[in-house]
C-alpha cells in the first residue's frame, strides 16, 4: 500500500510513501535526455525530457515507482490490486507496456494537460518486463504545480479523473475516495462547538477534538482522508526547507511502521518516504530506518548525457551528535 500526495506552498513538492514487505534494490535514478528509451510496441525515444525519481534498474531500463521531469510533471505508481485491468494494443493508438508508462509520459510532457491529452491516444497493454517481473497492477497519479490527475485503468476503460484532494492512495477506485470523503465534511482544525444540544452543559476536555472521528488506521480508505485532511490544514513554512518538512510530515502522517500491517508471512512498512522539490528539480527521501532527508539534485548531472546515474538508498540511521 501507498500514498502520494502534491503539496504547494512557494515551491511545489510532489511526494509519496512506498510501503511494502520487501524491497527491490530502489535507487534514486537519473534518466538524462539522450539516455535511449527502447519501447516493446514501438520505435526506442532517443530524445527526451530529463527524469529523476526512484527505480529498480533491470537490463539497464528504469522502471520508475515515481518521478519527475526537467519541467515540473511529476508521476507516481501505486499498487491497485484487484481492480487494474490493463488494455489490448490497438492500431492508431500509442501501445505502451505498464512498466513503460512513467519514463513515456514524462519524457514528453510539460504539463497535466498535455498529459491527459496524449493518454486519450494511448492504451496501456499488459506486457511483462521479464518472465521474472511480472505485470503490477497498479493506479497512477500525475500532477504538476497547478493541477492533479488520477490515472486508473478498469475493466470498463482508461479513467482519467480530475483530483481536486491531490491525495492518492490504494483500492478502491478514485470514484470511490472522492465519495466516501464527504462523510468527513464536518472534521475541522478549529476548535469544537457544542451542536449537541444547547441545554445540554457541553465543553471541551481536550484539545484537537474538532478533528475527532479522523481514522487512524492503516487502510487505504483510511489513509486517504487523514492524508488529505492534514495536507489541506498543515501551515505553510516560512521558507523552503520548512516547506519540505511539512511535506514530509504529511507523509509521515500515514507512514507504516513494521509489525502493525500483516502480509502473509511479512509485514509491510513504508520503504522510503519521498518530496521532490519539482521547481528546483532536488529529490529528497528519508528510508524506514534513517530519517535523516537525502538529496539528489537532477541539475548537477549531465542532462544532454545518455546513460543512467543511480545513487542506492542511505537505509543506515545517521545521528548529528552535539557532543
Amino acid at each position: 500500500m501507498c500514498t502520494a500526495i502534491s503539496y504547494q506552498s512557494m515551491h511545489h513538492y510532489f511526494g509519496r510513501n512506498l510501503d511494502y514487505e520487501y524491497h527491490f534494490d530502489e535507487q534514486v535514478t537519473i534518466t538524462p535526455r539522450n539516455f535511449k528509451l527502447p519501447l516493446r510496441n514501438a520505435a526506442a525515444i532517443e530524445n527526451h525530457y530529463a527524469i529523476i525519481g526512484i527505480a529498480t534498474i533491470v537490463d539497464n531500463f528504469p522502471l520508475y515507482y515515481d518521478a519527475t521531469n526537467e519541467k515540473g510533471l511529476s508521476m507516481a505508481a501505486l499498487n491497485f490490486p484487484g481492480n487494474a485491468k490493463y488494455q489490448n494494443a490497438q492500431k492508431g493508438f500509442h501501445n505502451i507496456a505498464v512498466f513503460e508508462l512513467i519514463p513515456w509520459l514524462l519524457g514528453q510532457c510539460q504539463t497535466t494537460q498535455e498529459a491527459k491529452k496524449i493518454l486519450q491516444q494511448t492504451k496501456v497493454i499488459d506486457i511483462p518486463f521479464r518472465s521474472d517481473f511480472p505485470t503490477t497492477p497498479l493506479h497512477w497519479m500525475i500532477c504538476d504545480r497547478n493541477n492533479t490527475l488520477t490515472l486508473e485503468i478498469t475493466e470498463t476503460g482508461m479513467h482519467i479523473y480530475d483530483n481536486p484532494f491531490h491525495v492518492l492512495s490504494n483500492n478502491p477506485p478514485f470514484p470511490y475516495h472522492k465519495e466516501n470523503i464527504n462523510q468527513y465534511l464536518n472534521l475541522t482544525a478549529e476548535e469544537p462547538l457544542n451542536r449537541f444540544h444547547p441545554s445540554l452543559p457541553l465543553s471541551k476536555i481536550s484539545r484537537g477534538m474538532g478533528a475527532i472521528g479522523l481514522p487512524g488506521d492503516a487502510s487505504s480508505i483510511s489513509r486517504f482522508i487523514r492524508a488529505a485532511f492534514i495536507r489541506a490544514n498543515i501551515l505553510p513554512g516560512k521558507d523552503d526547507l520548512q516547506d519540505l518538512s511539512q511535506c514530509f510530515h504529511i507523509l509521515n502522517s500515514v507512514a507504516q511502521q513494521e509489525g502493525c500491517v500483516v502480509v502473509g508471512k511479512g509485514f509491510e512498512k513504508t520503504i522510503y518516504t519521498s518530496c521532490c522539490d519539482t521547481d528546483s528539480g532536488i529529490y529528497y527521501y528519508t528510508t524506514y530506518y534513517n530519517h535523516q532527508i537525502t538529496a539528489v539534485d537532477l541539475h548537477q548531472h549531465d542532462l544532454e548525457g545518455m546513460d543512467l546515474s543511480f545513487y542506492p538508498l542511505r537505509t543506515t540511521q545517521k545521528i548529528y551528535w552535539e557532543n
